[in-house]
């Protein structure tokens, strides 16, 4: 058996297709694009590299993109004031402050400071208590992509037994709120866990999220469960030359291709739906932010992942 590829390529211009269609929509209601402001504190080349393909596509989509690059020496202070700027215009229907940020910079502070309704990274302590209630707000982009690439493949996520392998605020524990909120049952593992080969064997859904590379082998994997695999992690090749890297997830993938039943590979996975998901984030927190309801294709999703 060899799994069916969830293809994240397919899957994000989809979406973004859809983002766009809607957009036009948008802005006949209402006669202004939704805004997107990214905020970029230092020069890391991973993160410029990140923000730039974010600006191109949010354009594309038809959305404004305000880009705002900070030296890595910014003050606290400034970015605070920058970040009251754009809480303040209404231009703005989406902040995103691209992490990880410079040491000296209080990383929760940042984030509290954006306005939850402009929170399209879904990070905000208000957001995250929204969904673990199972009430509307802006949901962490990875997870969310992650939920539609599993509909994808998926008839029915209920009744299923799901395990996520990490446990951070940007993916693990909000994609277990969401997979609880689709019915399934969830639990989270991480370095602590015992056995924790016996406790992935057992589910159906399996995610991936704890940052180490190739940990999860094929004998790890229960037959024919689909798995989600979000890790991006940069390790040597040195068969592409001296000094020359690849990237692999935190799935062994040419072992666990052998075994699932569906699977998403690194790269063209998880990582090409997180822009397109930020981009939806956008569109509904234009919606919301205007008392329209979120466009019908949206309402369609959430309905299906979660009843």
């Amino acid at each position: 058996m060899t799994a069916r590829i969830i293809d994240g390529k397919i899957l994000s211009e989809k979406l973004r297709a859809t983002v766009a269609e809607s957009v036009v929509a948008f802005v006949g209601a209402t006669g202004a694009a939704p805004g997107l402001a990214v905020v970029l504190v230092g020069d890391d080349p991973a993160s410029a590299v990140y923000v730039a393909s974010k600006g191109r596509q949010t354009v594309a989509a038809g959305m404004r993109s305000y880009e705002h690059r900070l030296p890595a020496d910014t003050a606290e202070s400034d970015l605070l004031a920058l970040i009251a700027r754009l809480n303040a215009d209404d231009a703005v229907d989406g902040i995103l402050v691209q992490l990880p940020l410079p040491r000296h910079l209080d990383t929760g502070r940042v984030v509290a400071a954006i306005d939850p309704r402009k929170d399209v990274d879904g990070l905000h302590v208000e957001n995250a208590g929204r969904l673990a209630s199972g009430q509307p707000g802006l949901v962490p982009c990875t997870p969310y992509g992650a939920m539609i690439m599993l509909d994808s493949v998926l008839d029915r996520l209920a009744g299923l037994d799901a395990v996520v392998v990490g446990r951070s605020t940007l993916v693990g524990r909000p994609m277990a709120q969401l997979l609880l909120r689709a019915d399934c049952t969830v639990t989270i593992a991480h370095s602590r866990t015992r056995d924790l080969a016996a406790v992935c064997r057992r589910a159906d859904i399996l995610v991936a999220a704890v940052g180490r590379p190739k940990m999860i082998a094929g004998d790890w994997i229960k037959p024919g469960a689909t798995v989600i695999d979000v890790g991006i992690n940069r390790v040597p090749a040195p068969e592409k030359g001296e000094g020359k890297t690849r990237l692999v997830g935190d799935v062994d993938f040419d072992t666990a291709v052998a075994v699932a039943g569906a699977i998403t590979p690194v790269p063209g996975g998880v990582g090409l739906m997180t822009v397109a998901t930020l981009l939806a984030n956008t569109l509904i927190a234009a919606h919301r932010r205007r008392g329209l309801a979120a466009p019908p294709v949206f309402a369609e999703l959430d309905r299906r992942l979660f009843g």
